[in-house]
């Protein structure tokens, strides 16, 4: 009698070890949001209605008494959202996770636990070395919001931010240009027998575009200087509508400045703005023409730009009125902030989910592009460039 083959063989019968999913065990967030001492500065990171989601998922928020007066949220809303509403900012600066509009002063980092986690702006022109030198003392892990980059190459809040920047420029230039104020009486519109006024904007970016749509949109003529054609055309094609670019050439920027009414700075840079408009163009503008420079916390697009203050926000220079604040989406703190939360409620709730910041920053690049210290580590290089520090490859610490 034959012997029947096996279709199997001998490995394939042996029995093998059980091959179990490894999980991801979720992290309760301990979040401290204090009061914001920054002068001007109004907006909050998290809305009640974005504490309300936090706390559902079992995550443990402290929000400093007052921390939402700027944005006429209440103590008593977040207390209702599930928040604990804290006296005293040494409790708030307890907590594990730090969330902040403005990065902490120094007083404020030594408030700060060992190894706890700082997420807020970096804003590395306004720094001193010391601040990065306090951070590295306390083994600090440091998250800048506005380095935060996703997997399509945008800044998510530097873009929602800009787009508040780019309406409020244009509703700014529209309140200063009336009579109340220090204008000349023009309506920034277009109205039936009237010329419509002129709007010149000096950059094609994301604040250029929402202020050439809120500009176009009151009927206002608009023509937009760029020197990168592409930004040009893409301007011109999100805008679905024609209008007038042309590429920052001396005699044409002139001729344009002194025929309009409103002129924009939105210009960037990728260390100071460069200067396009001198004061020798300037001194060519109307009177009573307003120039609204965006791009002042960058340094500023016109040479006669100074920085200026929400409590008194314009200076006069040959005639035209400069209004040269560098926090232009405080002014709408209320919308800022709903904006801001928009974007951090999803990344804390994932940050939660993965098991805190070092599990989420292994899976999330974005995570890691806004990570500036890991740990105490210094891991961006433009910072260790600018103040001359020791840098470390994140991608040599996080496995």
């Amino acid at each position: 009698m034959s012997k029947q083959l096996s279709p199997f063989s001998r490995e394939e019968l042996m029995p093998k070890p059980e091959m179990l999913e490894i999980k991801k065990h979720k992290d309760e967030l301990y979040i401290g949001i204090p009061k914001e001492t920054h002068f001007d500065e109004k907006r909050i990171c998290l809305t009640p209605n974005a504490v309300a989601a936090l706390t559902s998922h079992g995550h443990r928020i402290v929000v400093e008494s007052g921390a939402g007066d700027g944005t006429n949220y209440t103590d008593q809303e977040y207390s209702e959202a599930g928040a604990k509403i804290s006296y005293n900012a040494n409790d708030v600066f307890a907590c594990n996770i730090i969330l902040k509009i403005e990065p902490p002063s120094l007083d404020e980092v030594k408030m700060i636990n060992p190894q706890s986690v700082l997420i807020s702006a970096m804003q590395i022109k306004t720094q001193k070395k010391e601040y990065f030198k306090a951070l590295a003392e306390k083994r600090i892990t440091a998250i800048a919001f506005d380095y935060i980059q996703d997997s399509h190459g945008i800044y998510p809040l530097v873009k929602s931010l800009s787009e508040i920047a780019g309406i409020a420029s244009v509703l700014i230039a529209a309140e200063i240009m009336n009579n109340n104020n220090i204008g000349n009486g023009l309506l920034l519109g277009n109205i039936g027998g009237v010329p419509p006024s002129k709007v010149v904007i000096i950059g094609a970016g994301t604040v250029a575009e929402f202020a050439a749509r809120s500009a176009m949109g009151l009927g206002a003529s608009v023509e937009v200087f760029d020197n990168s054609l592409t930004k040009l055309r893409s301007i011109q094609h999100k805008l679905q509508h024609p209008i007038a670019t042309s590429t920052i050439q001396p005699k044409n920027l002139t001729k344009s400045l002194a025929e309009c009414d409103v002129a924009i700075g939105a210009l960037r840079g990728k260390t100071r703005t460069p200067v396009v408009v001198s004061e020798t163009m300037v001194e060519q503008m109307k009177d009573g023409a307003v120039v609204i420079d965006v791009s002042i916390d960058n340094g500023g697009c016109f040479e006669t730009s100074e920085i200026t203050t929400h409590s008194k926000p314009t200076i006069v220079r040959h005639g035209v009125i400069h209004y040269c604040v560098p926090n232009i989406p405080s002014r709408y703190s209320r919308t800022a902030s709903v904006s801001i939360s928009n974007i951090f409620t999803p990344y804390l709730l994932n940050v939660g989910e993965m098991g805190g910041i070092e599990n989420a920053a292994r899976f999330d690049k974005s995570l890691q592009k806004g990570m500036y210290f890991y740990h105490g580590i210094l891991t961006n290089k433009r910072i260790a460039d600018w103040f001359n520090l020791p840098f470390t490859d994140i991608n040599l610490l996080i496995f």
